[in-house]
């Protein structure tokens, strides 16, 4: 996270950077670490110090606070408290995001209640790639593409049948092919 401390008729003392480092630190775990920059602007005018706090968080959300007391504590405080408020409102927009499901659930659907499922474990992670050329080509050169390579299959759409097959390395070192059925 970056940090932009500024002063106006007021010397940033250590204690005071540590003051702000420390309160920043306590947001940007609630936040989970989606603070991008935070701006804060410290001023004193007579009796009165003034705490203005910029925090951009991840998704051009733009959180801000400000707080006037009689010590810096105590109106970094109360700035913090607004942008808390914001911080968590933002957080619960995030979770109801996340929570919304795909197809029937996501149009307001009423789903029937089902007992909940055995517990068999985590299910396993899916992780897409973006594209995957489908050339076509002939077995041998598909074969001797897969052998040169060190990728574990080999989608690609067989040059005599017009249809899309699979190349796979076997545990045993031969390759196997799948081809479907029409």
């Amino acid at each position: 996270m970056r940090l932009v401390l500024t002063g106006r008729n007021v010397e940033i003392s250590p204690s005071l950077r540590q003051l702000v480092d420390r309160r920043l630190a306590k947001l940007e775990r609630m936040l989970n670490d989606s603070m991008v920059s935070a701006q804060v602007v410290l001023t004193l005018e007579k009796y009165r110090h003034v705490a203005e706090v910029t925090v951009h968080a991840r998704g051009d959300h733009i959180l801000h606070g400000m707080g006037n007391a009689t010590t810096w504590p105590a109106s970094f405080t109360q700035a913090l408290e607004k942008i808390s408020q914001q911080a968590h409102k933002l957080k619960d927009r995030w979770t109801r995001r996340k929570r919304r499901g795909g197809g029937a659930r996501a149009l307001g659907a009423a789903e029937p209640l089902a007992a909940p499922p055995a517990a068999v474990g985590p299910a396993p992670r899916i992780i897409r790639t973006k594209r995957y050329p489908v050339k076509p080509m002939s077995i041998e050169d598909a074969a001797a593409r897969l052998e040169e390579g060190d990728e574990a299959f080999l989608l690609f759409r067989n040059a005599a049948t017009e249809s899309i097959n699979i190349l796979y390395r076997r545990k045993d070192g031969r390759l196997g092919l799948i081809d479907p059925e029409a």
